[in-house]
């Protein structure tokens, strides 16, 4: 019989977001400083230890799984890994978030290996502009990995960060058009400060608000989806006879902390309960010390008890101990 894991304030907490690696093949100006340096080998987990993990997460009740990174599609064994989760009892979905660039390799025996969805980068269709936010990316491959996931039968969601002065004006509306015509949901999600970039994002921040306002003056009003009940972190709006729906992740002006059920494990071995939280509890070390997965059941069990309800920025509490590449997103 699983279990099922609840913090203090009621919350079950059943998404588990697993970051395999911290490194990138890009330098997104919101993410990470362009000499970013990343973490030795043997501080990140194997992919013996990750399995491991993800079965004791699973007897805790932990059903859903995202693979993350920086940018997972680096990781060696990848599709390995996705089959190895994928088939572990009590895991129903497993998705992966991605920057696409080179998913069209990867996307067929991905989808063979169980991923079912596919989260991808993509804040900008516009090649320049998507060069000077990434430092040295092409939106050609993203576009072409996106086809290869489609034709693959992997389910796609755009992720478009908004920066002010970046891609807060008609890059929205045409990344918001596509779902005229494709059954994507194509989500806009407010910038959030983390580590040496931290600064930079709250003086770049654009609101939900704003977003819906640039995008519903050019494409016309945006219709509710749901009654407004969150689809995950996003909430769901559509252009009026579009095949796909337009999300919004507002975490720093509409936070919504109150129906959080997810944590993360960092590449190298640290449970995170809220991303825009510093506190971190380490599995790495005590599994590698010979500790049983009971001990570790017991572990990760206080740590979801003590999950915060809520990020502090409204405090000024910003997390600094990681970039957002270190964390898994």
């Amino acid at each position: 019989m699983r279990g099922m894991s609840c913090d203090q304030y009621g919350r079950t907490i059943n998404y588990l977001r697993i970051s395999l690696t911290d490194m990138c093949n890009l330098r997104c100006v919101y993410c990470m400083p362009e000499d970013m340096k990343f973490r030795p080998t043997e501080q990140m987990m194997r992919d013996d230890e990750v399995i491991r993990l993800a079965g004791v997460f699973a007897e805790l009740g932990f059903a859903k799984f995202r693979l993350t990174g920086g940018e997972p599609t680096l990781r060696e064994n990848l599709s390995g890994i996705v089959r190895a989760i994928a088939t572990t009892p009590g895991v129903e979905t497993v998705a992966m978030t991605t920057n696409g660039i080179v998913l069209k390799h990867l996307a067929r025996p991905l989808a063979t290996a169980g991923l079912e969805r596919v989260n991808v980068s993509l804040d900008t269709m516009n090649p320049k502009r998507f060069n000077q936010i990434t430092r040295w990316g092409n939106v050609n491959d993203v576009f072409e990995g996106i086809a290869a996931a489609e034709k693959a039968g992997i389910a796609i969601k755009l992720n478009s960060v908004v920066v002010r002065g970046f891609n807060d004006g008609e890059d929205l509306v045409e990344l918001a058009r596509l779902t005229l015509e494709h059954d994507w949901q194509v989500r806009f999600i407010e910038m959030m400060p983390f580590g040496a970039v931290a600064n930079f994002a709250l003086a770049r921040t654009v609101s939900d608000e704003e977003i819906r306002a640039t995008i519903s003056s050019v494409l016309g009003p945006l219709e509710m989806v749901n009654d407004g009940r969150l689809d995950g972190e996003a909430r769901l709006y559509k252009i009026r006879g579009a095949t796909g729906n337009l999300g919004f992740i507002s975490s720093v002006t509409k936070p919504f902390c109150a129906g959080c059920n997810r944590a993360r494990l960092t590449a190298d071995g640290k449970l995170r309960m809220c991303l825009l939280r510093d506190s971190e509890f380490d599995l790495l070390t005590p599994m590698r010390a010979g500790k049983t997965d009971m001990q570790l059941k017991e572990m990760i069990e206080e740590a979801v008890w003590h999950k915060a309800w809520g990020h502090g920025l409204a405090e000024k509490i910003q997390p600094l101990n990681r970039v957002m590449s270190e964390i898994g997103g």
